[in-house]
C-alpha cells in the first residue's frame, strides 16, 4: 500500500479570518500581532507581504515598511474556534490527523483510497470544504512523507496544491534552494552558499561526514532529508506539551503593582486553557526579560498538580519576588505551565481542599466570562491600580 501524507496549511490564517469577518479589511494590507511599540507581527495578509512584512517581524519595522497598513491585535479565542472547525473537517478524511498549530496539520491518507476516489481527490475536497464552509483558503502538499508534504504545501501559496508522486522525490527536490530545507537559517545558508551549495540536490551529493561541518549532530537527519527520505509517522491527537502566555510591554515595568497585575492576567489565561483542555499542571515557569534584553527563566515543581488561576499566579509571583531584580525595568513577562496530568483521570485525592476550592472558583469565573465577556470579571489588583494607558501612550510617542 502506497504511503500518502497530506500537509495542510491555512493561508495567512489570522489575517484571513479577520478579512473574512471584516469586509473593510479585504484587499488591504492587514497586520495582526502585538500593536504596542515592542510588539511583533503574528500574521500579515498577502497585501501586506508585498511591502516586505512577515511574521515574527518587529511591529515597528512593519509600520515603517507599510505605513498604510491596518494594524490590529487580533482575537486568539476566535482563531482557536476556527481552528477547531478546520480540524473537524480534516477528521472526516482520516483517523490520523496531527495538528502542528492552529493553522496546519498532517494527515496520513494511506489506504484511504479504499473509501475515497484518491488521495489527490481528498486534498481537493478538503480545500473545497474549507473554502465553502469557512470562506477561507488552504494550501496543501501531498507526498510520500511528512518532509516532502510540508515543503510542497509552501510552494504555491495561497490556495495551492502541490503533489509529489512516488518515484519523483529527487526530481521535486532538484531545483529547490537550500533555504527551503528544514533547519537552514540565514547563518547556515550563508555558510553553504559560500561553499558553492545553492540547491538541495547539491547537498545530496555529500555523505554524512560532509554535512557535519554545516549541520553538526543533525547531519544524519539532513542526510536522509536531502534524499527525500522521512519515515516519521503521523501522530494523531498530539497533546500540548506546555501552555503559556507572555507579553512584551510598550515601556519597561518598574512598578511592582503593575507586574502583579500582568501576572494575574496571564495566570487567568493559562488557567482557562488548562481547564479547557482538561489538564492539570505539575510545573510552573516564569519568564522575564529586562530592558537590556537579559532573559531569566525560573520554574517550580508543585507538590500537587493545579488548574487554579490563583495557584498559578501565586507561584509565578513567588518566583518573581525570589529571583528577579524588581528595581530593573522589565520589558517582558510570561507564565508557562507544563508536565500535565489528565484532569478527567486524576484521583480526587491529588487535589487538596484549597486547590479544589480554587478550581471551583476558576470554573465559575470561566462561565461568567464566557457569558458576559472576558472583561466581566477583573482581578481586584487591576481595579485598584490598572496599567496606566496614559503612561503607555506617553512612552510610545
Amino acid at each position: 500500500m502506497a504511503r500518502w501524507i497530506l500537509h495542510v496549511d491555512m493561508d495567512a490564517f489570522y489575517a484571513s479570518v479577520e478579512q473574512r469577518d471584516h469586509p473593510e479589511y479585504r484587499g488591504k494590507p492587514l497586520i495582526v500581532g502585538g500593536v504596542g511599540r515592542r510588539g511583533v507581527v503574528a500574521t500579515a495578509s498577502y497585501e501586506a507581504r508585498k511591502f516586505g512584512v512577515h511574521s515574527a517581524m518587529p511591529m515597528e519595522t512593519a509600520r515603517r515598511l507599510c505605513s498604510q497598513g491596518i494594524f490590529i491585535a487580533g482575537d486568539h479565542d476566535k482563531y482557536a474556534e476556527v481552528s477547531a472547525q478546520i480540524m473537524a473537517i480534516l477528521a472526516d478524511y482520516s483517523p490520523l490527523v496531527e495538528p502542528l498549530s492552529l493553522d496546519e496539520a498532517f494527515l496520513d491518507l494511506s489506504g484511504m483510497e479504499l473509501i475515497f476516489a484518491s488521495p489527490i481527490d481528498i486534498a481537493r475536497e478538503i480545500k473545497r470544504r474549507v473554502r465553502e464552509e469557512l470562506q477561507l483558503t488552504v494550501s496543501a502538499g501531498l507526498a510520500p512523507n511528512k518532509f516532502l508534504a510540508k515543503m510542497a504545501s509552501d510552494l504555491q501559496k495561497p490556495d495551492g496544491l502541490v503533489v509529489v508522486r512516488h518515484g519523483g522525490e529527487q526530481e521535486f527536490l532538484a531545483e529547490l534552494p537550500i533555504e527551503k530545507l528544514w533547519g537552514v537559517g540565514d547563518v547556515t545558508a550563508k555558510s553553504l552558499r559560500a561553499k558553492g551549495f545553492a540547491k538541495i540536490n547539491q547537498l545530496a551529493l555529500l555523505e554524512e561526514a560532509g554535512l557535519k561541518p554545516f549541520f553538526g549532530q543533525a547531519a544524519a537527519t539532513v542526510y536522509k532529508l536531502v534524499r527525500g527520505i522521512d519515515d516519521r509517522p503521523v501522530v494523531p491527537g498530539r497533546e500540548s506539551k506546555s501552555i503559556g502566555a507572555e507579553e512584551t510591554f510598550p515601556y519597561d515595568l518598574t512598578d511592582a503593582d503593575e507586574m502583579r497585575t500582568m501576572l494575574t492576567v496571564m495566570a487567568n489565561r493559562v488557567g482557562a486553557r488548562l481547564r479547557q483542555e482538561h489538564f492539570a499542571a505539575w510545573t510552573i515557569t516564569l519568564k522575564l526579560r529586562y530592558g537590556n534584553f537579559q532573559t531569566l527563566t525560573r520554574q517550580r515543581k508543585l507538590t500537587r498538580p493545579t488548574q487554579a488561576d490563583e495557584t498559578i499566579y501565586r507561584t509565578a509571583l513567588d518566583l518573581l519576588t525570589q529571583h528577579a531584580t524588581l528595581t530593573n525595568g522589565i520589558r517582558l513577562l510570561g507564565i508557562t505551565v507544563s508536565h500535565f496530568e489528565s484532569a478527567e483521570r486524576m484521583e480526587t485525592s491529588l487535589f487538596d481542599d484549597r486547590e479544589e476550592k480554587g478550581r471551583q472558583i476558576s470554573n465559575v469565573m470561566d462561565r461568567l466570562r464566557e457569558k458576559f465577556g472576558p472583561a466581566a470579571l477583573l482581578p481586584g489588583r487591576m481595579v485598584a491600580k490598572p496599567l496606566s494607558e496614559t503612561k503607555r501612550e506617553r512612552k510610545d510617542n
